[in-house]
């Protein structure tokens, strides 16, 4: 088995390929379930249409990457440290190939990804000509857009290459975006917040390290949380918003920073990625409103209050989990390690709470108290599952996206036609 990352998919690529023929061949017209006009008009839920290897969703059981449950990622993949936290370049190894790499193949990508982290000059100019206000997902878009001068995708199929290569090209592309978020992200929070005081990147230490060391934190626990941040946040399905727009715009054959870019302006809607800086704002105007040591009594009258205005209670439920998300649960035991006390960790409760009643929790604890800038190492973070799938749908020769829209008169007429019948 190949030691590298990049060889170890060029070993499972035919495979894979000869995977989905045989798919396509003796199941190609077997139906996956029906579809009801409340799918249809409600947000798609439920339907069955798009093919994710990296990550797989049950609404009891949670998110399985390639098979695996967090708590068995958290035991099996390599940490930093002895009891640490996952290394993300072992997710993004897990995501890509299905296995768990060991601790010298992650190092193999932890090198790779350093390699390909210099950041073009003119990035940095293009975020530099939005004034300091813009929000931090602005600042970020244009810096992914920036970096796609440097597409090889872009430069390959220009100058002709075969539909059966165009993975590789991608893949570097997906690399080379993945190494140098974390820069871009640490200008953009230097530039916003920080009166542009950056601080260098450190060599001799992982991803999630570097990028913490980046943001100016030093602490070693900051950067385990980072760790465990980026691994979590990494995928969660193709459906969700950023993913799915990752994917759709990627079947025209974008390249995967246009790709990219489409997808984080998605991440950066109220009811996507923004939930987390919600849900401490929420907790926060709680918290200055009722109090830290709340009863029973006033949290669910606060909660109703919250209600009755026509607002939700963000960080609680889920569009498709029916039990509580397990990526809170390792934010909450990481929690009870390393800050029991906390006045707002306290506060974080059922019922169902969801990924995001937790992580902002955790980062103001750390002192990265700037909300806006949340969601921007969500997408970082993100970056690592919907481009592992961006390349696989190349790789896999998956076709342009085309669903079939409907009209209310076609609804109407259907379905009449069909009581008629």
């Amino acid at each position: 088995m190949a030691s590298d990352l990049r060889s170890r998919l060029e070993e499972l690529v035919p495979l894979q390929r000869e995977r989905l023929k045989e798919i396509k061949k003796n199941y190609g017209k077997v139906s996956l379930g029906d579809t009801t006009v409340d799918m249809a008009i409600g947000g798609m839920r439920g339907i069955n249409g798009l093919l994710w290897e990296a990550s797989l969703l049950d609404p009891d059981e949670g998110i399985r990457f390639r098979g695996f449950s967090l708590p068995e990622c958290q035991a099996k993949l390599p940490a930093a440290k002895e009891g640490g936290e996952p290394l993300p370049e072992g997710f993004l190894w897990l995501l890509l190939t299905g296995e768990v790499p060991t601790k010298e193949q992650v190092d193999t990508v932890t090198a790779d990804l350093r390699s390909r982290s210099k950041v073009p000059g003119h990035v940095f100019d293009v975020i530099n000509a939005f004034p300091v206000t813009a929000h931090p997902m602005t600042q970020l878009t244009a810096g992914v857009m920036a970096l796609q001068t440097e597409s090889e995708f872009a430069k390959a199929y220009e100058t002709g290459i075969h539909k059966t290569k165009y993975w590789e090209p991608i893949y570097e592309d997906a690399m080379n975006l993945i190494a140098r978020l974390p820069e871009v992200a640490a200008f953009i929070y230097s530039r916003t917040y920080k009166g542009g005081v950056l601080h260098e990147a450190d060599p001799n230490v992982d991803y999630a390290a570097n990028f913490a060391q980046m943001l100016g934190f030093q602490d070693e626990l900051m950067h385990e949380l980072m760790r465990l941040y980026i691994s979590i946040h990494s995928d969660h399905e193709g459906g969700n918003v950023s993913a799915h727009t990752v994917h759709l715009v990627g079947s025209a054959l974008s390249d995967p920073y246009l790709s990219f870019a489409a997808g984080m302006n998605g991440l950066a809607g109220p009811l996507h990625g923004l939930a987390n800086q919600e849900v401490l704002r929420w907790l926060q105007e709680l918290v200055a409103q009722v109090g830290s040591d709340v009863s029973r009594k006033q949290l669910s009258e606060y909660v109703y209050k919250t209600l009755k205005s026509g607002k939700v209670v963000p960080g609680f439920g889920h569009a498709v989990l029916r039990n509580t998300d397990p990526r809170y649960m390792c934010q909450r035991e990481f929690a009870l390690k390393h800050l029991p006390n906390d006045p707002m960790f306290k506060m974080v409760k059922n019922p169902y709470p969801n990924v995001d009643a937790h992580s902002g929790v955790l980062l103001q604890y750390f002192g990265l108290t700037e909300q806006n800038f949340y969601t921007v190492l969500f997408g970082v973070a993100r970056a690592l599952g919907v481009l592992s799938q961006l390349i696989w749908d190349r790789a896999l020769g998956l076709p342009i996206e085309r669903p079939k829209s409907m009209t209310f008169e076609y609804i109407e007429n259907y379905c009449e036609s069909k009581f008629a019948a």
